[in-house]
């Protein structure tokens, strides 16, 4: 399995789709599937019946996942490509923009 370029609590532009141009921060990664899900993006509503942790029951609104490639990273606030490199012994992400080490 390759490598996932984006991690959760990373700050993130949408580049395609109903929501592009939105930023927001990475809450969950699924790698399996190349989703990640943002916070305040595709936003859907579900209805959800009553239950004992919800006795009213109604429509909730929460985050959907989006592809991954439909996401840039946000690097000092500009949306740049990452790429790998090797810091001695570690391999660390850079943002291509600049040549900067990420984390």
């Amino acid at each position: 399995m390759a490598m996932m370029k984006i991690k959760k609590g990373d700050e993130v532009r949408v580049i395609a789709g109903k929501d592009i141009h939105k930023e927001g921060k990475v809450i969950e990664v699924d790698s399996k599937n190349h989703k990640v899900m943002v916070e305040g993006v595709n936003v859907v509503t579900k209805h959800q019946k009553p239950s004992m942790s919800n006795q009213a029951g109604g429509r909730i609104e929460m985050e959907a996942p989006i592809d991954i490639s439909n996401v840039m990273l946000l690097h000092k606030g500009e949306p740049t490509r990452v790429g790998f490199k090797m810091d001695g012994d570690k391999k660390v992400r850079f943002a291509k923009k600049t040549g900067e080490v990420i984390d």
